[in-house]
């Protein structure tokens, strides 16, 4: 205990003596005011930390310089000068901070002894409270680690830590991390949204490749937990150290077959993985990035970057924040070199040359937001605390453990997004999206994950070009860790049961051909005129169309014959319903309805009322399809669920987007079965009632068979199955409505005259007047 005692005495008068050194009267890491927020960013990152055999501070511009934390520090400054030229937040209150560039896990622990000093000293809680600092609150610092080691300071005076990047899980329980809070999602959260992603692409055989540390020990844990009850397999993980020789961890991952890794590591690690993938020549992968590098810039715009495969993921919601642009130029003009190009910034020495206004702009803006937000909790919170009103804020004693009270109660919105805390203290609220990072060196946004009030995703498949053209292509057994090809199924043409549908639409094409030409020699006679006339020909002709959508249900399926296996089905087959429609409608106008309502007879035959229909019908289920299709298309799709071993090629139909066009289906083939009732007494020569309602009834049976069949089977013949459904809707109307007038034209040629048509009325007649 003795020598622990004194090297924190050591480090701690070290850190003084650091800090004694700053004494530029202009310091971007200090502000006075009523208040102090203390602040802890990594400007510069220790890689690696020497060994030492005694007690001293890590100088910290000797180590890289990193300006995505660098623009997260001049976040903090922006928010609190922000906050001050406010006159409704903190009103007559001025906010200052005290900063620290904190680059080490264990050798930056100068600037936390000097936030929690008075005088030099640091003294535990006592009446009466005369020995406090002014800071009451602290934002930071980045990473877990540093987080772990630097909160039991602040934990024991509970002065509240607000943090803007630690995610690890453990901070969440407030027995150990009472005055703990956090404006970044825990790590739970991003490995859920990484397994929805898995889940939703179907990939079962993955990589997880994590930090080294704290943060990515935890997020494997959680990742473990959260695939236990899932198909998800870790085939391979590995902890990636600093200056770490990757060529080992892809060896492992070429020789078992793994197509999918998940990165989950800090900013730097995954530059360094990632430029290691691209030198090693790694090709045909699918990359999961979480959100501390999903948005780097540096690696986006990297050459050769695309040659590595397919990068998806984890993004924070991008915020504008306004003004931030003016105020970075604005102090990149107001900084002033000192000699060999020098600045004292208060507890470290910076290379002003090290940034630019434009570097700042561009860095990675992943936790912007969340230290923007961190900063204005604490306002929030000390507004409450001092009982701030329009007028001004009470005049009263603030202490740490007063404005945690506040912060827990936190509930206001910020650039149109709510803060609040959980009973954890983490985010209540908040969402993730997914993005892919495109040919053209963008991030772009092709989904989103949210969290509250209740989980909600979507994922547009269609956005991402992948590297393997959209195909899933190998399988592996339960415990294997060996991948093998899959093998792609679909119904080729040359298989019988291809053979034998092609074949009944060929018969079909050449049947209705035929009873057209018959139709068109016998186009004057009472038969011919009764089934329709020219309604007859348009009937006809759309069972050919309709036929040709029979052919693209086998072959190796494209965007192109996905779409042609609905659109002429749907379409033509509508019109043929409508047409059924007007007939039916026709036969019990004439006989119980023209004489009730002649004013409607005499409209329907001057504006040519079954002509309407028909091109309304026609234009509306149009219009339906165009607009459902331009929406979500029937699309190619490799369904790998059904078979371990198999990818059975498949074309989607997404029924909600198309659900217009069924009911329009639906609503005819109603009207159909209630006109067809209504003239089920008719004369026997009118009466097509029958034979409507035997097509229609046959017809449901047929659709409700595929669907029972379509839940119940799964495999590549459920294509078959369905050409074969849409052909038998076709031979219905064929054979039960056409072919029995066929067969009165060529065999009982004496039923076909007007003679044998009139006296049939007139029986009917004679029936109804009894």
């Amino acid at each position: 205990m003795q020598y622990l005692h004194f090297a924190l005495v050591f480090l701690f008068e070290n850190g003084l003596h650091v800090s004694s050194q700053c004494t530029a009267q202009v310091s971007d890491f200090y502000m006075p005011g009523d208040f102090l927020i203390g602040g802890l960013f990594d400007i510069h990152y220790a890689q690696a930390d020497n060994h030492h055999v005694r007690p001293e501070a890590l100088d910290c511009s000797s180590q890289r310089f990193s300006i995505s934390n660098y623009r997260r520090f001049q976040l903090m400054r922006f928010a609190v000068e922000e906050i001050n030229n406010s006159t409704s937040l903190l009103p007559n209150v001025t906010l200052g901070y005290e900063m620290f560039d904190h680059c080490s896990d264990t050798r930056s622990f100068p600037g936390i002894l000097k936030l929690l000093s008075v005088n030099g000293q640091i003294q535990p809680w006592a009446e009466p409270y005369r020995t406090l600092s002014k800071v009451i609150a602290v934002v930071g610092p980045f990473t877990s680690t540093q987080a772990l080691t630097v909160a039991p300071f602040f934990m024991v005076d509970l002065i509240p830590m607000v943090n803007y990047g630690s995610s690890s899980s453990v901070f969440s329980k407030k027995a150990k991390f009472p005055s703990f809070l956090r404006t970044v999602h825990p790590n739970s959260d991003v490995i859920e949204v990484i397994v929805t992603i898995l889940k939703h692409f179907k990939w079962h055989w993955v990589a997880f490749l994590y930090n080294a540390d704290d943060f990515g020990y935890d997020g494997l844990n959680i990742f473990r937990n959260q695939i236990t009850d899932t198909d998800i397999c870790i085939a391979y993980t590995r902890a990636l150290m600093t200056g770490e020789n990757f060529s080992r961890v892809f060896q492992q991952i070429e020789m078992q077959r793994i197509h999918v890794i998940i990165v989950f590591t800090a900013e730097m690690a995954a530059e360094a993985l990632i430029k290691s993938a691209i030198k090693s020549n790694i090709t045909n992968k699918v990359w999961i990035a979480n959100d501390a590098w999903s948005l780097n810039k540096r690696l986006l715009k990297m050459k050769d970057i695309r040659n590595i495969g397919t990068i998806l993921g984890v993004a924070q919601p991008l915020l504008t924040i306004p003004g931030f642009v003016d105020f970075i130029h604005s102090i990149e003009r107001q900084s002033e070199c000192g000699h060999n190009g020098q600045q004292m910034l208060c507890n470290q020495v910076c290379n002003c040359t090290d940034w630019r206004a434009k570097d700042v702009l561009e860095a990675d803006p992943s936790f912007s937001f969340p230290v923007y937000s961190a900063v204005y909790a604490i306002a929030h919170a000390l507004h409450h605390s001092l009982q701030c009103g329009e007028s001004g804020c009470n005049n009263i004693t603030v202490y740490p453990n007063m404005v945690l009270a506040e912060l827990q109660k936190s509930n206001f919105t910020l650039l149109n997004r709510t803060i609040q805390f959980d009973k954890n203290g983490d985010l209540k609220f908040g969402l993730y999206f997914v993005v892919f990072w495109n040919h053209v060196g963008d991030a772009q946004q092709i989904g989103f994950y949210k969290f509250y009030p209740k989980v909600h995703y979507y994922i547009d498949s269609e956005e991402i070009i992948w590297y393997t053209n959209g195909e899933e292509t190998e399988w592996s057994k339960e415990g294997s860790t060996s991948c093998n090809p899959r093998l792609v199924e679909y119904v080729s043409y040359t298989e019988m049961s291809a053979l034998l549908i092609m074949a009944g639409a060929g018969i079909l094409v050449g049947l209705t051909g035929a009873i057209s030409v018959l139709f068109a020699l016998n186009y004057n006679t009472p038969v011919v005129r009764s089934a329709g006339g020219p309604m007859c020909f348009l009937i006809l002709g759309c069972l050919i169309l309709c036929s040709v959508s029979v052919f693209f249900y086998f072959g190796k399926p494209t965007n192109i014959s996905c779409i042609l296996r609905y659109f002429p089905f749907l379409l033509f087959y509508t019109v043929c319903l409508a047409c059924f429609v007007v007939r039916s409608f026709q036969i019990i106008f004439i006989f119980k309805i023209a004489t009730k309502f002649p004013k409607l007879q005499i409209w329907w035959k001057k504006y040519h009322g079954q002509w309407l229909v028909i091109a309304g019908a026609f234009t509306v289920q149009t219009l339906l399809l165009a607009i459902s299709f331009a929406y979500d298309p029937p699309i190619l799709y490799n369904e790998t669920s059904w078979y371990q071993d198999q990818i059975v090629l498949f074309c989607t139909l997404n029924l909600e987007a198309t659900s217009g066009t069924f009911v329009l289906v639906v609503v005819l083939s109603c009207l159909c079965f209630i006109f067809s009732y209504m003239g089920k007494d008719l004369p026997k020569n009118y009466n097509e009632a029958k034979s409507i309602t035997f097509c229609l009834l046959l017809f449901t049976v047929t659709w409700i068979l595929f669907i029972t069949i379509y839940i119940l089977y799964h495999g590549k013949f459920i294509q078959t199955f369905n050409a074969l459904a849409v052909l038998c809707s076709l031979y219905f109307f064929l054979l039960w409505y056409f072919l029995p007038k066929c067969y009165i034209i060529i065999f009982q040629s004496h039923k076909n005259t007007q003679q044998y048509f009139q006296g049939q009325i007139q029986n009917y007649t004679k029936t109804i007047s009894q």
